[in-house]
């Protein structure tokens, strides 16, 4: 696990929403090969049918992770609504022409793809022009008899301009190339209390959100890598390893002080439903007064 000097550059997390995101590739490389962060890919990939298996940038962040992170000054943060200035004249005319130059780009890549094919059509043997033009004869005497039983002949014909080829728009998937995208000193902040003043971050905000950031802290201190548990019932997945190579070995779930209530039905439904999905139920058990985690763990057993 990296500490501070195995870093030059801070992570930048660029909050909009309450969210932290990363959009920076490398970043997110270093996240998880060094800092054992994994987050959550939630962005949608262009022209890919399977949006919901097969999810691209931007990363989010638990607001645990998030809460180390910073704790750990391993990252700063970017309030990117804020980093978004106004665009000057010159800037947004460069953009237009960057667009324009990309659009005629496309329109004679299609354009040359449209005359390789008709040089294409026009190479066919002549047997197969003669049935092709039957076919069209076919098809034009047909939507003529269409024409006349709708009266639609007697309207002054307009001649058909031919639609020009389409093309693809695209947009930077990081504000980082923008020129007026400048996350200045007003707008990145290196602590969590400067955030909390700015309202840019708030959480932790309650006791509980607070249990859960130190037991967070403290497995991610041991080694494991952590994710959502909210699919197995708990608050995290506790991994021995990268997800991509291992399955979790414990759903874990915060009780934020020793006088909390646990109900035995709690136990016993954590219980067997760990043991339904070959996982250990982890009771983790914060004391703000020794600022220790004490760790139960739970699994289904048969008797009799």
């Amino acid at each position: 696990m990296a500490s501070d000097s195995d870093n030059d550059r801070k992570i930048q997390l660029r909050v909009s929403n309450q969210k932290a995101y990363v959009w920076d590739v490398e970043d997110i490389a270093t996240l998880r090969a060094k800092h054992h962060i994994c987050g959550v890919l939630t962005g949608t990939l262009p022209h890919l049918s399977q949006q919901n298996v097969f999810l691209g940038l931007p990363l989010v962040l638990l607001p645990e992770e998030v809460v180390l992170l910073m704790e750990k000054r391993l990252a700063v943060m970017v309030d990117d609504p804020n980093a978004h200035l106004a665009p000057s004249s010159d800037a947004l005319a460069s953009w237009n022409l960057e667009r324009d130059a990309s659009a005629r780009h496309q329109m004679l890549a299609a354009e040359a793809e449209r005359s390789s094919e008709k040089a294409a059509k026009l190479s066919m043997s002549e047997e197969a022009i003669r049935k092709r033009k039957e076919r069209e004869a076919k098809k034009a005497a047909a939507a003529r008899a269409k024409a006349l039983a709708e009266g639609l002949l007697d309207r002054p014909s307009t001649p058909n301009k031919a639609p020009p080829p389409p093309f693809t728009v695209t947009v930077p998937a990081s504000s980082s190339d923008l020129a007026w995208y400048a996350p200045g000193p007003a707008a990145v902040y290196t602590t969590l209390e400067a955030t909390r003043d700015a309202n840019v971050w708030v959480y932790p905000t309650t006791s509980f959100e607070r249990a859960k950031c130190r037991v967070f802290r403290d497995l991610w201190q041991k080694g494991n890598y952590m994710g959502g548990g909210i699919r197995f019932g708990g608050d995290f997945l506790v991994y021995p390893g990268d997800p991509l190579r291992y399955h979790s070995h414990f759903v874990a779930s915060v009780i934020e002080s020793p006088r909390a209530p646990l109900m035995p039905m709690e136990i016993v439904a954590h219980g067997r439903l760990g043991t339904a999905t070959k996982k250990s139920h982890l009771f983790c058990e914060w004391d703000e007064g020794t600022q220790e985690v004490t760790y139960f763990s739970v699994e289904w057993a048969g008797f009799g």
